[in-house]
């Protein structure tokens, strides 16, 4: 009998070398998987540390080029308008994307992506029917591989790779695993946005509070209103603001406040109700959003003024209950992200600050109103009781007293005296009678108290009171066609003021004597060069036309002086 090794089986050297080469390549693959979808969960992690949005997309892209081994990748933001609004590269210079041009806004296959949110992966991409090839300066790109990224049912955007390192195509399980970063892609997003929300309120709550602190301090309108459009552009995002308010029986709104981005072109600007974007917010009452100003079908009329801006945000300054005193208009530049509807909610709260700050100014109006009513009628009758019994008590002792004088010259310079005397007690004659008109308002007083009423309405154009100098019996010596030409004048020079001085102080100043001399100056940008202004021929023209002479130049410490003046003898 033979021994036991001779009878048993040998085992082919060959067939246990291919055991172990292929348990070796199993357990290579199970280490490579392992160390995969470790890497993938690291991925996970590290974009759901982040709070800051951009910084999370950004970190999006980096990891998902990592994850599948590809040269290039991209995460396109899909806007309102099933655009491409932002497009973040990653794997290229900055000197090749400057050399490129335009990012992408979604046309080729990245259009395709957006029609069909779906993964799509491709061998070679020109092989695509939807695939337009590259513009000049691209770097060249073959394999493909494109997944969604969705927010609650709803596509935020796109995962685009390209070009597999090695030269290979990218394969089912890179499809996998990118759809898996996807969907973690999608709650960090999310959570980014709500933490941006969060803090975009916040700031909304805070200018509030600073706009209210002001409101109460008593800081004027035009201060108050500034405060709120540096407030709302800056939280927004705004490289313009503008703020138009209605103008009383004539179905159109003025744009008293611009800043930012052209708002030289719109400050000033009167604008009808029908066919422009502060008019739609203002004859609706809501807010209203548009993709792209310049192009925006509502607007129908008014001159173009909307160059290098894109989105848009209008919302009114109050409520349809208590009256809407006009529109706050937000502008970002071309290219700039849209304004979102849920996102510029608070603005419409925000706005509603600037409608209790007018309504504040126009009662604190009408409380020192009544308060200057008062006083006017105090001094009236002070004058009346006081000054004038005791001029006219002097003036009898005077005369009662020239009979014991003997020198002649004496004799005349007290009946002069005496005659002074009853000049100035007609003078506050004059005074009284015109301050006890102005109680019956402005429509039934005269010269001085259409005056005023003139200067009160040019307070709200120019955001703070002029200050109101007058001197003269303005309501006696003045004819009707005088006063009404000098009433005119004053309105256009107060208007002028406001639409173009840029001025922090307004005086006017109105004198009878043997002229009525009417004088307006501040402390604005002063004239052009070259000394024209609208509207300033019309003044000489009303001089002129009564015998009478106006003059407007630069002031030698700054601004503007004009002097209108019309002979009463």
């Amino acid at each position: 009998m033979g021994s036991a090794s001779e009878s048993s089986a040998p085992v082919p050297d060959l067939r246990l070398d291919e055991l172990l080469a292929e348990l070796q390549a199993r357990l290579d693959a199970a280490r490579g998987t392992r160390d995969r979808v470790h890497s993938l969960l690291e991925a996970v992690l590290a974009v759901g540390r982040d709070l800051e949005l951009t910084q999370a997309l950004q970190h999006i892209v980096e990891a998902a080029v990592t994850l599948v081994d590809a040269e290039y990748g991209a995460l396109g933001v899909i806007g309102e308008d099933q655009r491409l609004s932002q497009f973040i590269p990653v794997g290229v210079t900055d000197e090749q994307v400057k050399l490129i041009g335009d990012l992408p806004s979604g046309h080729g296959i990245l259009g395709e992506l957006i029609r069909h949110p779906e993964p799509l992966r491709l061998g070679r991409l020109s092989d695509h029917p939807a695939s337009y090839g590259f513009p000049a300066n691209h770097p060249p790109m073959r394999s493909f591989l494109g997944v969604p990224i969705r927010i609650r049912d709803k596509v935020f955007g796109n995962l685009y790779l390209t070009e597999k390192r090695g030269g290979g195509d990218f394969d089912a399980e890179d499809e996998s695993v990118l759809a898996t970063l996807a969907v973690a892609a999608g709650v960090a997003i999310d959570n980014a946005r709500l933490y941006a929300r969060a803090r975009q309120r916040q700031r909304w709550l805070e200018a509030s509070a600073e706009v209210t602190s002001s409101l109460l301090s008593g800081s004027g309108e035009q201060e108050v209103l500034d405060l709120l459009v540096a407030r709302a552009s800056g939280i927004a995002g705004a490289d313009l603001a503008v703020v138009a308010v209605p103008l009383p029986g004539t179905g159109e709104l003025e744009v008293r406040i611009a800043a930012g981005l052209g708002e030289e072109e719109h400050r000033g600007l009167v604008l009808p109700v029908e066919g422009s974007f502060v008019g739609v917010a203002f004859r609706t009452g809501g807010l209203v959003v548009s993709p792209d100003v310049r192009k925006d079908p509502r607007i129908t009329a008014g001159p173009p003024r909307w160059k290098g801006l894109g989105p848009a945000v209008a919302v009114p300054v109050g409520t349809a209950d208590r009256g809407i005193r006009g529109v706050l208009l937000l502008a970002r530049a071309a290219g700039a992200p849209l304004f979102e509807e849920d996102g510029s909610g608070p603005l419409l709260g925000f706005a509603g600050q600037a409608a209790v700050a007018m309504e504040l100014a126009e009662r604190r109006r009408d409380s020192e109103q009544v308060a200057l009513l008062r006083e006017r009628d105090r001094i009236a009758r002070d004058l009346h009781d006081l000054a004038i019994q005791r001029l006219f008590a002097t003036g009898m002792t005077l005369q009662g007293a020239t009979r014991f004088i003997e020198h002649p010259e004496a004799t005349d310079r007290v009946l002069r005296a005496i005659d002074d005397l009853d000049e100035t007690a007609r003078t506050i004659r004059a005074t009284i009678f015109g301050l006890r008109l102005r109680e019956r308002g402005p429509a039934e007083g005269g010269l001085r108290a259409r005056i005023v009423g003139v200067v009160e309405r040019a307070a709200r154009a120019l955001g703070f009171a002029p200050a109101l100098r007058m001197t003269g019996l303005l309501d006696v010596t003045v004819p009707a066609e005088v006063a009404d030409a000098a009433v005119a004048v004053l309105e256009e020079s107060l208007s002028n003021a406001a639409r173009h001085a840029r001025a922090h102080a307004v005086t006017a100043t109105v004198t009878a004597g043997t002229d009525l001399t009417l004088a307006v100056t501040d402390d604005g940008v002063g004239l052009p060069e070259d000394g024209r202004r609208s509207g300033l021929a019309n003044l000489a023209d009303r001089a002129a036309a009564l015998g009478g002479t106006f003059t407007a130049g630069r002031r030698p410490e700054g601004g503007t002086e004009l002097v209108w003046r019309v002979p009463l003898e």
